[in-house]
């Protein structure tokens, strides 16, 4: 028979047990919590990484969607003082073609191209023989006065580092009314995936040959598929100019957005060399 004393401690030790599996149990659901938690950061991370990425450097609406709208999680950007002088007198004019222009310039020359901004002149060699169709078009839109009086709509700061330009419209959706087809885009510049500071390059809505005006300047090493047609190189006084863009920052603070600097081509020139 079971003394009163007996009873007692075996209660104790009863209720002592249940509440260690309280605890322990108490402990496992929080470790599960926390564990759920984490995943799902982590899956809005990369989630987040991998959006961000792929939209790099089109030139369509959907692409340019993103940039229109800041999260209300976003930080206030801080906005630089602008190291840029006011635009030439001028406006932009509203130019469309049917069809790219036939083939005019001299394949075996050399060709350079010359950005007279707002924030100092950007001198570019042409790969004249590398990017023939890229070159040519550029020759004919600079001589129509297509690209002067226009903003530079574009400023990347965090994952790839361009300025991107050549839109009439600043919307990131224009064009010329024509596509030129992808080209060099093996060129040995392009090592590891990466597009060296000072590589000029063509933006496309994402999809093969679909080229138009809009292009883009690396003012430091870029992380990207060589999908991109690099067409010339900016020389070293236009890649400071680059650079000073670059530290003034872009709009959003999330580092894709329009440039803080007022970026206008005040005059964009072709010549043969």
């Amino acid at each position: 028979m079971v003394s009163q004393e007996q009873r007692r401690r075996q209660l104790a030790r009863e209720k002592f047990l249940r509440q260690q599996q309280r605890r322990t149990s108490a402990r496992r659901k929080s470790r599960m919590r926390n564990s759920v938690i984490a995943s799902v950061l982590g899956v809005i991370v990369i989630g987040s990484v991998a959006l961000y990425t792929t939209g790099v450097l089109k030139n369509d609406d959907k692409a340019n969607a993103s940039s229109d709208t800041t999260p209300s999680a976003a930080p206030s950007p801080s906005k630089a003082a602008d190291p840029c002088e006011k635009p030439a007198a001028g406006k932009v004019e509203k130019l469309s073609w049917k069809k790219e222009p036939a083939m005019s310039i001299d394949t075996s020359a050399d060709y350079t191209m010359k950005l007279a901004t707002t924030c100092g002149d950007i001198g570019i060699a042409l790969k004249t023989a590398a990017a023939p169709h890229t070159v040519n078009s550029f020759d004919f839109l600079a001589s129509k006065g297509y690209f002067d009086h226009t903003k530079c709509h574009r400023l990347t700061t965090n994952g790839i580092y361009v300025l991107q330009c050549g839109d009439p419209t600043g919307t990131g959706s224009g064009g010329p009314g024509y596509t030129i087809p992808d080209e060099n885009l093996k060129d040995k510049s392009l090592k590891g995936g990466v597009y060296p500071a000072g590589t000029i390059a063509m933006a496309n809505t994402g999809q093969k040959h679909t080229g138009g005006s809009q292009f883009f300047l690396v003012y430091q090493d870029s992380q990207l598929p060589p999908s991109y047609t690099p067409f010339g190189t900016v020389d070293a006084a236009g890649l400071k100019v680059l650079k000073k863009i670059a530290a003034a920052g872009e709009s959003t603070g999330a580092g894709d957005g329009a440039p803080n600097a007022t970026v206008v081509i005040n005059k964009a020139t072709v010549t043969k060399s």
